[in-house]
């Protein structure tokens, strides 16, 4: 979960020292300071977008064999307390939280009355006494005052219900293969029966964290919520762990996600996005379908059966990476549809893009074009993930 668009040219996103100080800033601000981080303005904060040890392409294949770093401390970090706090959740988004198991979670989005995502955001049913809920940095203001206002109606209609933004917490992305080598070194529990999208209550190095097996690259990973006042002390524990760990930036989580066919919302989905168009149905869960008791149902399963309109796809671009906006074309040079998300993918050596197409062009295969400026180059659509993931799943 990413909301900005970093991809833009670096003028766009460096300021000068003096902006910097005016933006907000996470518990490990000075920490990457001293370590070289390359600051920026991310959705409001100032983030690392790199760090000199490593280029962008150096720390994208890093991630994927070793273990990198990534400050997401800018995320929202809500509680939902209540005895009616599941009833609540699911009047705001498409998932069974019911049907979750005690301390799992999933991905899930929040929608309008008509169907459009608001944001996507990552929701667990813990065994604490409180749904735990993380929304993206750059809606958090608008996720927060459409919560709060659905939570006023909620409390009115009798409903037991609260929400609490966790107060004091950072959150730390510890993403690649060698995460569970590196990471048990500082617990005691079994890292290996904590399964993709389970959560628990945990001491690492001693310090009482929650740590979720989850994450935006396409690798096995976690993230840690850590009090605030103990995050440095937590990041410098992992990094003298092993040699192989190293701090990554938005740059590398950025192509990261993009070679896992993950969403950037603002880029590849909006409010004027369903998830039928942003192919996410699979987010809508199939007892909230047959109820149709979710914000915007209706339409969404209007569009859902009417198999019209456009999709999000995959694309691989011969000789030039595509970039946001650039149209995409049939073979008869008529648009059909448009790029959300593209760049050169590290570990294919492949231009590869996110886009939408009308409903005609989805099948894989399909030969379209992407006009580059001035030039149209071919392209294919071709289905998502562009890199196998590698999520840590239990085996059933």
């Amino acid at each position: 979960m990413l909301t900005a668009r970093f991809l833009a040219p670096a003028r766009s996103l460096t300021r000068s020292l003096a902006s910097i100080a005016d933006l907000k800033k996470t518990a490990l601000f000075d920490y990457h300071v001293e370590n070289g981080g390359k600051m920026v303005d991310f959705a409001g904060w100032a983030l690392p977008v790199s760090y000199p040890d490593l280029s962008h392409v150096q720390s994208h294949l890093h991630t994927r064999k070793g273990v990198s770093i990534f400050d997401v401390s800018h995320m929202l970090q809500l509680h939902i307390h209540g005895e009616d706090r599941v009833k609540f959740m699911e009047s705001l988004i498409v998932a069974d939280v019911a049907g979750l198991a005690d301390n799992t979670g999933t991905l899930s989005l929040l929608t309008t009355d008509q169907g459009g995502i608001i944001d996507d955001c990552i929701v667990h049913r813990t065994t604490n006494g409180y749904l735990n809920l993380v929304c993206n940095a750059g809606c958090a203001d608008k996720d927060l005052a459409h919560i709060m206002a659905r939570l006023e109606a909620a409390k009115s209609s009798g409903l037991d219900v609260d929400v609490e933004i966790k107060p004091n917490h950072s959150l730390i992305a510890v993403q690649g293969p060698k995460m569970e080598g590196v990471l048990q070194g500082g617990v005691r529990d079994d890292l290996s029966k904590l399964f993709f999208n389970h959560t628990a209550l945990v001491d690492v190095w001693g310090i009482p964290c929650r740590v979720t097996r989850c994450g935006y690259t396409g690798e096995d990973g976690v993230e840690i919520s850590v009090p605030t006042d103990r995050t440095v002390e937590l990041v410098e524990k992992l990094m003298a762990a092993s040699d192989d760990v190293k701090l990554a930036g938005l740059g590398a989580r950025d192509s990261l996600r993009l070679e896992a066919g993950l969403c950037l919302y603002g880029n590849d989905i909006d409010e004027t996005t369903t998830p039928v168009e942003g192919t996410l149905m699979w987010t809508v869960a199939k007892r909230r379908r047959a109820a149709r008791d979710f914000p915007g149902a209706d339409e969404v399963m209007r569009r859902f059966k009417a198999k019209e309109g456009r999709r999000r796809v995959g694309l691989i671009v011969e000789k030039a990476p595509a970039r946001p906006h650039y149209p995409i074309l049939n073979l008869d040079g008529e648009v059909v549809g448009e790029v959300t998300s593209g760049s050169p993918s590290p570990c294919t050596g492949q231009n590869i893009a996110m886009g939408y197409v009308d409903i005609g062009y989805i099948k894989n295969g399909t030969s379209l074009q992407v006009q580059v400026r001035k030039k149209v180059f071919p392209a294919t659509k071709v289905a998502m993930p562009f890199v196998p993931t590698q999520y840590y799943v239990e085996k059933k």
